[in-house]
């Protein structure tokens, strides 16, 4: 904002910027031109009269898009604002090293020209470090409507750069199947970083990954993956340019998600024909519908993590996912398809039983791989699954061991007999699955009542048995009884056989006869 003070005019560094960048933008410079305009001797065309100051002292290291004229009103093509931003950024690299942050202030801001927010491409030479920085991932948007979607990216890295940042920006698609990010590499492309990002509309790719070399170690913290992508959010192996082995394209690894809100409609998030070495920790992995039309490669189906080729170098063939809830909300979603003649895949402490309960959950095989003899290995540690998990081989290759484990899971929809759904040959090998203390979660089912059986006769209770005098008992006093007469026995009566003498038990003994005059 211009102040006046006794009649005289101050020019705020906002309305120089924005003056020099009427002036660039009107010769168009590029970032080629712009490394060769300022140069030894030569003046700063930014600079005041007079001050014949190189841009490295005139300009602060952090470049505002809204000092170059950027409105961010959601309706003004801000295109011009960006890629003038870029070509400062580009042309302030000394040693091989950026010196500069570009700042995107709160808004939504419109791009209508590919490559605009980076357009890393020759005769640049290679260069380290580039950061954007917004105020917040729904604070500042980033507005991406090219005249035509397929084949327009919003960025692009031809081999130039490496420790690019973007933190607390949103993007988003305005024409479909546009693109996000181009990378194409020979050995100077990686090292990325997404932070505090997110990603809406519909896309073809969000990364698309390409070349012979490198485009490795990529991160995402915190990140929110939604819209709808037509390909992948993150595609390894786009083409075979520059290349005589497909393979070679496998020297793209090392991918980290961390904490990451993937809740998207439709499309893979993660596919690689090449390359590998993934790890996925923390977060909600969500598919919240189906592809609005059947295609030749993917069909209906949508696949969080998809690796379709079986044959790789070794050492890229790795995938671990750690402490993530997914849902599967129809039969058209996949967790992991997996080709992968080798390496390893691991999932430890996931759970994707939250739509369990619904109709179709037992019978979904979101979980395929195809298995070899030379694996790959494939465990399950305290993981809680739905459904069932599908294992494929291939004629004769069926793996004579295990090549996967459950160990300690719950089993939601099925037992242990009836969760390994298999295929080809493995339809005839079932004992390379093995389950280690494993929990069958099926629901429990009431066992019916045991009917009443019928009432048996009371039978009469025993008479009880006569207690036995004590010995030692006192008797009352009686009067002394009179000597007997012996007296000849009874005749029996005829026919009848004369009944012996009764015995006394041996349990009553005798009561003691009183003396006389006692």
């Amino acid at each position: 904002m211009a102040e006046r003070g006794g009649g005289t005019a101050r020019v705020s560094r906002r309305q120089l910027l924005r003056g020099g960048a009427t002036i660039l933008a009107a010769t168009a410079l590029t970032a080629h031109s712009a490394s060769a305009a300022v140069g030894p001797g030569r003046r700063d065309p930014l600079a005041p009269a007079g001050a014949g100051r190189p841009r490295s002292e005139l300009l602060a290291r952090v470049i505002n898009v809204a000092d170059l004229g950027a409105v961010g009103d959601g309706r003004t093509d801000d295109s011009a604002a960006f890629e003038l931003a870029y070509t400062l950024a580009a042309s302030r690299v000394t040693g091989g090293v950026g010196r500069t942050v570009i700042e995107i202030p709160a808004g939504e801001f419109l791009i209508t020209r590919p490559n605009a927010l980076l357009d890393g491409a020759a005769p640049l030479r290679p260069a380290n470090g580039l950061r954007y920085i917004g105020a917040g991932k729904r604070m500042t948007t980033i507005v991406f409507r090219p005249a035509t979607g397929p084949g327009s990216y919003l960025c692009r890295n031809e081999n130039i750069w490496s420790n690019i940042a973007f933190e607390r920006i949103q993007f988003r698609s305005g024409t479909p199947g546009a693109s996000f990010f181009s990378s194409y590499s020979t050995g100077q492309a990686q090292d990325y970083r997404f932070t505090e990002c997110e990603w809406m509309g519909e896309w073809e790719y969000g990364l698309a990954l390409d070349g012979t070399d490198t485009n490795s170690e990529m991160r995402w913290e915190a990140c929110r993956v939604g819209g709808a992508y037509r390909r992948a959010f993150l595609y390894s192996g786009l083409s075979r340019r520059g290349q005589t082995d497909p393979n070679q394209q496998d020297q793209f690894l090392n991918y980290w998600f961390t904490d990451m809100k993937v809740e998207y409609e439709w499309g893979n998030f993660l596919e690689f024909p090449y390359g590998g070495s993934i790890t996925c920790r923390g977060g909600s992995y969500i598919m919240t519908g189906t592809r609005p039309e059947n295609t030749p490669e993917y069909g209906t189906s949508s696949t969080f993590f998809r690796f379709p080729v079986p044959q790789h170098h070794d050492s890229v063939q790795r995938f671990h996912a750690q402490d993530i809830r997914f849902e599967v909300r129809n039969p058209d979603t996949r967790v992991i398809d997996c080709q992968w003649k080798s390496g390893t895949v691991h999932f430890s402490d996931c759970d994707d039983t939250g739509q369990a309960f619904k109709d179709f959950a037992p019978d979904l095989r979101a979980h395929r791989y195809t298995v070899g003899p030379r694996g790959p290995l494939i465990r399950y540690d305290s993981c809680q699954l739905v459904g069932r998990h599908e294992y494929r081989a291939l004629e004769r290759e069926a793996p004579a061991q295990t090549v996967a484990r459950y160990d300690m899971c719950l089993l939601r929809s099925h037992p242990e007999a009836d969760f390994v759904a298999t295929e080809g040959a493995a339809a005839r090998e079932t004992g390379f699955v093995t389950f280690v203390n494993c929990l069958d979660g099926t629901p429990a089912r009431e066992a019916p009542a045991p009917e009443a059986e019928p009432a048996a006769p009371k039978a009469a209770a025993p008479a009880a048995p006569a207690e036995p005098a004590a010995p030692d008992a006192p008797s009352a006093p009686s009067a002394p009884a009179k000597p007997e007469t012996p007296s000849a026995p009874a005749a029996a009566a005829p026919g009848k056989a004369e009944a012996p003498p009764a015995v006394p038990p041996p349990s009553a003994p005798p009561a003691p006869v009183p003396s006389p005059g006692r």
